[in-house]
């Protein structure tokens, strides 16, 4: 595909645009701040949003990467695929050997620059169930992280919006669990695929195995219904959204690109008071030191949080002090509890022409289609990839319940999640394909995000422990059979040609899973919230660091346990509680 010379007055214009309200070095900083945030994802955006919605509140946002700016990639939304990894918008991180997937490290994608990884993600927008969410209250001890408490604020993050073409997607939402009036993008399909009929045929030929839902993101998910994603009128919506240039010409807020914070240190001021942030100013610049009057506040991760923690010395002493890393608060609870959904995928080939298979093979088709894309927003680039979701539970009578314990949040909670897809990226040279991603979405396993440097830089090392708990590849494995068996339904007659792996034992099925495995990369819980009096966990449910003073934590790392859902809906709201929690902190700038 033909990108450069399409995109040469785009990227222009936008570069201008960013230019205009950006800082464009540290030299235009203001002599002080009351609050510095560090990263431009989804928990740091929205953060510095709501924070300098208060003409009172000077807030500086810091962000490691660029603008991502102009790039087609990102914006179009079925482009999602090529983002990641080995790309310029990703941090490009890999685990350690797993030894559940065979000694293989397989990717771990992070994004960096403005829109953090809801710029790289695949976009699909789900907030997990009640029960879901209702454990983050059990575990902080704090009701206000429940449900009832959180869904205020996810609708208010959401700007739900129609696909551009105005069909009918009466019975694809329910209105009254959204949000219409927010800053991030949220839609049901833009455009139809050629297997829609059959999937939602399934639900209807099936109905007590595969039943249809309406809306997965009213706090009941289990079934199969239309996909939401973070999708505005055709194009990606990220947490760039908050940084929209009507919100960056605010005088009280300024954002520095090419800021990667290594440590936060302390002032001075009094013992353990973290007001300060040591970072490097351009991509080869030197470590220069800047103080918030109030607040730091990390948003950096469930990757990066937990490794600028223990650079700053509050970690795990027994990994700190061989490095050589002062010990300013020993908590071993940084970087531990990482949990993340682990699948594969099964693809078959197909008796059918129409599927997207042919645009990555064609450049024309590809250009043509860039083009109405560009011109209208319509199209079959308009959408993820996939227009339906499903949620699914292993069965009541499973073996495996007689001697494991369920790690769903309830019985309303699904095991497993499938993504039905349209053809498989990237594509073989011919033929034409249906691709099923197979996830575990309640996993038992646990890793952590740890150090072997002193250098803040570094690569940090990355060990989510995939499939190391035995329910978690049994998931998977019922997964893929639960998989063969909704192609098998007569919605399907004559689509299928073969699979293209023969899978028949449960044996070859493991090893298969084992062989194919990834990370969802949707990684939670390393820098856990906890009850204000435990002594575990990282934050306390007002998101500051335990036994220190002036620091606080944003973002997925927070996130006492992972949804069975995609995460960034997740982040969107807790920064719009965070928000809250912060202004009610400091009345006399937020009141007055």
């Amino acid at each position: 595909m033909k990108h450069a010379q399409c995109l040469v007055a785009l990227t222009a214009a936008l570069a201008r645009l960013s230019a205009a309200v950006i800082l464009k070095d540290s030299s235009q900083l203001k002599e002080s701040y009351d609050f510095i945030v560090v990263g431009a994802g989804p928990g740091g955006a929205t953060t510095a949003n709501r924070l300098s919605e208060s003409a009172n509140a000077k807030v500086l946002l810091l962000e490691a990467g660029g603008a991502n700016d102009g790039e087609l990639a990102i914006d179009v939304p079925q482009l999602c695929v090529t983002l990641t990894p080995n790309t310029p918008w990703d941090w490009n991180f890999t685990t350690v050997p797993q030894a559940g997937l065979n000694g293989r490290s397989p990717p771990f994608p992070r994004g960096i620059g403005l829109g953090g990884t809801s710029a790289v993600n695949c976009l699909v927008y789900t907030r997990g169930t009640k029960s879901d969410i209702d454990t983050w209250a059990s575990l902080t001890g704090d009701e206000s992280w429940g449900w009832d408490g959180l869904l205020p604020y996810f609708k208010k993050s959401e700007k739900f919006n129609f696909p551009v073409d105005g069909h009918n997607v009466t019975g694809r939402y329910t209105p009254e669990v959204h949000g219409f009036d927010g800053i991030i993008g949220v839609s049901v399909p833009g455009a139809a695929r050629a297997i829609d009929s059959r999937v939602i045929a399934v639900t209807e030929e099936e109905p007590n195995q595969f039943p249809f839902r309406e809306d997965m993101n009213s706090g009941e998910h289990l079934g199969i219904g239309w996909a939401q994603a973070l999708i505005d009128r055709g194009v990606r919506s990220s947490s760039k959204a908050y940084l929209a240039p009507h919100y960056l010409s605010r005088p009280n807020l300024d954002v520095l690109l090419h800021a990667r914070v290594s440590r936060v240190v302390n002032t001075g001021r009094e013992k353990l008071a973290l007001h300060s942030v040591e970072f490097q100013d351009g991509l080869e610049g030197k470590l220069k030191t800047l103080t918030a009057s109030k607040e730091v506040i990390l948003s950096t991760g469930s990757v990066h949080t937990p490794v600028i923690l223990m650079h700053s010395g509050i970690g795990d002493a027994k990994v700190l002090k061989p490095l050589g890393i002062p010990v300013l608060l020993d908590n071993p609870s940084v970087g531990q509890n990482l949990t993340d959904h682990v699948g594969c995928s099964i693809t078959y080939e197909v008796n059918s022409r129409k599927t997207l298979d042919n645009i990555w093979r064609d450049d024309a088709l590809m250009d043509t289609l860039v083009a109405e894309w560009k011109a209208h927003k319509t199209g079959i680039l308009v959408d993820t990839s996939e227009n339906h979701v499903a949620w699914l539970r292993l069965p009541e009578d499973d073996p495996i319940w007689e001697n494991t314990t369920d790690p769903a949040s309830g019985p309303t909670t699904a095991h497993i999640e499938f993504l039905f897809q349209n053809g498989v990226y990237p594509t073989k040279d011919s033929g034409n394909y249906f691709n099923l991603p197979v996830g575990a979405v309640s996993p038992a396993s646990r890793g952590f995000i740890s150090i072997n440097s002193s250098d803040p830089f570094a690569t940090p090392l990355i060990d989510p422990r995939l499939l190391s708990e035995p329910i978690d590849l049994h998931v998977v494995r019922e997964g893929i059979k639960t998989g063969h068996r909704f192609v098998r339904a007569r919605a399907w007659d004559g689509y299928f040609i073969r699979p293209l792996a023969r899978l028949e034992t449960d044996a070859e099925i493991e090893k298969y899973i084992r062989e194919n495995a990834v990370s969802f990369f949707h990684p939670v819980a390393t820098a856990a919230m906890s009850p204000a009096d435990a002594d575990w966990g990282v934050v306390n449910p007002d998101l500051l660091v335990k036994g220190v003073r002036g620091l606080r934590v944003v973002d997925a790392s927070v996130v006492p346990r992972l949804p069975a859902a995609h995460t960034s809906a997740a982040v969107y709201g807790v920064a719009e509680k965070a928000a809250d929690i912060i202004k009610a902190a400091y009345p006399e700038i937020f009141q007055s």
